[in-house]
């Protein structure tokens, strides 16, 4: 709706083309794709209940939940953990009896994919495609995010040690197994679309290979692929695009970034999504460490700064109809101290 309004204001001409990031689209495809791939063959889901079975406790339960959330986030994308683990966590805590602390779990882990995904440029959708627009090298890159990551880190581990060191055992006998042969050959398109995101082989080349290679081993990973995500960053284009090019809007959205990139960046992620902020503002503004901070942190807060966060609350209120308001209540707690916290250090990192 916002890009067709626009096109009323600024017309369609060849400068639309302009618009659009095609390298960000294509990698973003192709991860998605060989992510969903992976996830057909169920290789997170058994290597992870593996790891769940070590556990041992369920404080150290926790704690391996969010590590596998957090980690997963780095690798396959935030919203790819959470559809990925959050099962787990449900699973885990019915197993052990504990499911008074599933909105918990849930949050955390909620949390934990959001700001997990912040070291990596394919970690969160936000991060390909400011790291492809800005052309941001790939230490630098690491560099910016580093201290809040590890911010975060700590943070999460802060907030497990409330939960109780309640001893359980857990079968690790699980049924399904590792198809190997697929295992090997998807791993081997996912390190090809790592090297893609990185520039160092042609996206070209992968939007031609990755494809034509899951056509024919899963059809299926090409049809489940995230389509709405790919069509915000289209709509997003042309809507930020056509804005940048209304004199007024440029000069009042500069002015404010100006003022303090990473506020506002923040704060605009709390009304429209971290994905559509990343789009909208990168086109005011040349500043991109405090704006790549922004999207990142301002993942946290509302329900709506982040696609993860809706995921979540979709996944716990299907799981559980009857706690939902005390799901919002942890959410908002839980997601605001993490919003200001990781905001502060930030501003007073970068200054």
């Amino acid at each position: 709706m916002a890009a067709f309004v626009t096109c009323f204001l600024v017309p369609p001409d060849r400068a639309y083309i302009d618009y659009f990031d095609f390298k960000t689209l294509s990698c973003l495809f192709i991860t998605l794709a060989v992510v969903c791939a992976l996830r057909n063959i169920k290789f997170f889901t058994i290597l992870a209940r593996k790891l769940v079975a070590i556990a041992g406790n369920l404080r150290s339960l926790f704690l391996l939940l969010i590590v596998i959330t957090f980690i997963g986030s780095m690798i396959i994308a935030n919203d790819m953990a959470l559809i990925t683990f959050l099962p787990l966590g449900y699973f885990a805590l019915s197993v052990t009896k504990q499911e008074k602390y599933s909105a918990y779990l849930f949050v955390l882990q909620n949390i934990s994919a959001n700001l997990g995904g912040m070291l990596t440029p394919f970690g969160n959708p936000q991060n390909l495609y400011l790291y492809s627009y800005f052309n941001i090298p790939t230490g630098e890159f690491c560099k910016i995010m580093l201290p809040s990551f590890l911010v975060a880190i700590l943070l999460l581990v802060l907030f497990c040690i409330p939960v109780k060191s309640v001893k359980f055992t857990l079968d690790n006998d699980f049924a399904e197994k590792l198809n190997i042969k697929k295992t090997i050959l998807y791993g081997a398109l996912f390190l090809l679309s790592v090297l893609i995101v990185f520039r160092v082989i042609p996206f070209m080349a992968g939007l031609i290979v990755i494809p034509a290679i899951l056509f024919i081993a899963d059809k299926n990973s090409l049809k489940m692929v995230d389509y709405s995500l790919l069509g915000t960053f289209f709509f997003f284009f042309i809507f930020a695009g056509n804005l940048s090019r209304l004199s007024a809007v440029n000069e009042i959205i500069s002015s404010l970034l100006e003022k303090d990139t990473l506020l506002v960046s923040v704060i605009s992620c709390q009304f429209i999504s971290n994905v559509p902020t990343a789009i909208l503002l990168s086109k005011f503004t040349e500043n991109f460490a405090p704006l790549l901070l922004g999207v990142n942190i301002g993942g946290t807060g509302t329900l709506i700064a982040s696609l993860a966060s809706l995921i979540t609350f979709s996944e716990f209120k299907l799981l559980y109809p009857g706690q939902t308001k005390k799901y919002l209540f942890i959410f908002a707690f839980l997601n605001g101290v993490f919003l200001i916290i990781l905001t502060v250090f930030a501003k007073v990192f970068t200054n």
